[in-house]
């Protein structure tokens, strides 16, 4: 199946390189936030991305001067005042929560590259990636207790999962916005850049995480995202099954040659 074509109005674009797929959030003037369109848009991407075999790594990036600043607030407003926040923003998050499921589960890695702001289901969407890099001058802003909600957009997936549940908490309810320094000692952000690095920093860990053959990732997000609530007899034997299927790929007898060849 060809890729989607995308158009440079497009709320959400897509471009592949090889191993490496780039979605690029493309609502630059409303700093990239959600609405039901790019939401759609999201879902069709990672759904295509998910079905090809050739992509390993998958890059989320923002077009402008922000990674995401969360929910269209003038969407969800009007709905509000309109007395039609029920039906809108279920509409909304049926889309893009089905995109964050994909994203999790596809057996590829998913880095976001994040720069500027990072707001509510922005951060969310920012850590509920696989492994995120930021510009050292990126913020996050969780914004929900602010405006009277909870979170959404898979915010608590990715942060409760790193971070566990009290600082969870003091993220949610105490924290106004932390800083990209902070969010790397918590262990949210794998690597911090300067800004104007943060392209060809992402683009070198990229090609370095599209190293790992299929197998090999597929099987160990599986089992990383598995382990924290599956019992350990049970986790063991999927450990077992799947070390097996990759011990029987090509990949991996092409690997240990390489290895016991140099060890001699």
């Amino acid at each position: 199946m060809p890729a989607p074509a995308s158009q440079p109005d497009d709320p959400a674009l897509l471009r592949i390189d090889g191993p490496i797929a780039t979605i690029t959030l493309n609502r630059p003037a409303a700093f990239n936030s959600i609405n039901l369109a790019i939401a759609q848009k999201l879902e069709q991407l990672a759904a295509y991305i998910e079905g090809d075999d050739a992509i390993r790594v998958l890059v989320i990036e923002g077009e402008g001067r922000a990674f995401s600043a969360g929910g269209d607030l003038q969407t969800i407003g009007a709905a509000a005042e309109a007395g039609t926040v029920t039906p809108v923003v279920g509409e909304l998050l049926k889309h893009y929560h089905a995109f964050i499921e994909i994203v999790r589960r596809m057996p590829k890695i998913s880095l976001s590259s994040v720069h500027g702001s990072a707001a509510g289901a922005g951060m969310g969407l920012a850590f509920v990636t696989d492994i995120c890099i930021a510009a050292d001058d990126a913020r996050f802003t969780p914004a929900y207790a602010k405006i009277g909600v909870s979170p959404d957009g898979g915010s608590t997936v990715g942060i409760v999962g790193t971070v566990g549940s009290r600082r969870a908490l003091q993220i949610f309810l105490a924290e106004d916005n932390f800083t990209a320094q902070q969010a790397y000692e918590w262990g949210l952000v794998a690597k911090t850049v300067p800004a104007a690095e943060l392209k060809a920093a992402t683009r070198q860990l990229a090609e370095r995480l599209a190293q790992n053959p299929p197998a090999a990732i597929a099987g160990t997000k599986q089992l990383v995202y598995a382990a924290a609530t599956t019992p350990v007899k049970q986790q063991l034997d999927a450990e077992e099954h799947k070390i097996v299927m990759a011990m029987n790929t090509e990949a991996f007898r092409t690997a240990v040659k390489k290895f016991t060849s140099k060890s001699k």
